[in-house]
């Protein structure tokens, strides 16, 4: 038995990631006394600059927007009462398809030994009971996600660490729920056919959920993480929805456990299942 606070590790992307599909479990373990601990590997430069710029439009300053990023970046860590902030500072590969993809020094671009390399001295250090990250394809297949994720998991190999290991999904229960909020919203028309049907093929069957994490009593803790994220605001359509609407729809966060030493059974409804 030691004195060191039960650790919660999360490997996400970018700037405001954090937030979208672990926001609720960074808070609640928080508030139950663990450690939480946020390593960022992007700098978020890719997103929107001032009034909405993109990337390659005229008012669209990498350098400028990454560090926009980082200050809301600690306000979303301070909503979520976040205790350590590690952030690995590559470049942001944008989306699928943009020339950053290539671009030198891009996370895409990091041969995985090296950002594995870095991401293992953060595991030594804080030795976490528990590290969620993404699937192999990033959820939806974004490239720095998918990267974020193959990291991860060759950190965990290298430390030789046997934390629990969470990848964050979906249930495909909730998809097309969010799909007609979306539109309610005003985000998006009507899928055609082919959209829609590979909207069907993002998260999983309900089944395949190992874990369900009810973070309703946190969704505005959660909510004001993502408000923090104000340079990014047209993209985030959830903050349309006002914190009530949020807190009734985000209250639930789910998981698939990959790599478990406890034999807690699932599915569970905690993180830290056989390890309290």
């Amino acid at each position: 038995m030691t004195d060191r606070p039960l650790t919660l590790m999360a490997v996400h992307a970018h700037p405001d990631d954090e937030a979208t599909s672990t926001g609720g479990v960074l808070t609640r373990y928080a508030a139950e006394g663990m450690r939480t601990v946020l390593v960022t590997c992007t700098d978020g430069g890719c997103g929107d600059g001032p009034g909405g710029a993109k990337p390659g439009d005229a008012g669209h300053d990498p350098a400028a927007v990454a560090l926009m990023r980082r200050q809301e970046l600690k306000a979303s860590c301070e909503a979520l009462k976040i205790s350590d902030l590690e952030m690995l500072d590559y470049a942001d590969s944008g989306m699928v398809g943009w020339p950053s993809n290539e671009a030198p020094g891009s996370f895409w671009q990091t041969p995985v030994e090296e950002g594995a390399a870095r991401l293992a001295e953060l595991m030594w250090h804080y030795q976490p009971d528990v590290v969620v990250t993404y699937d192999e394809n990033g959820f939806y297949g974004h490239p720095d996600h998918i990267q974020a994720h193959r990291i991860t998991m060759a950190a965990l190999e290298k430390t030789g660490l046997t934390p629990k290991v969470y990848w964050t999904t979906m249930p495909r229960s909730a998809m097309q729920r969010f799909g007609e909020i979306m539109r309610e919203f005003g985000d998006m028309p009507e899928p055609d056919p082919a959209e829609a049907a590979a909207l069907a093929e993002i998260g999983l069957p309900d089944d395949e959920i190992t874990t369900w994490v009810d973070t309703t009593a946190f969704s505005g803790q959660k909510f004001d993480a993502l408000a923090a994220h104000a340079s990014q605001g047209e993209n985030i359509f959830f903050l349309k929805m006002g914190k009530a609407r949020f807190g009734e729809l985000m209250g639930m966060e789910t998981f698939v456990r990959v790599q478990d030493t406890t034999g807690a059974a699932v599915p569970e409804n905690d993180l830290f299942a056989g390890l309290r």
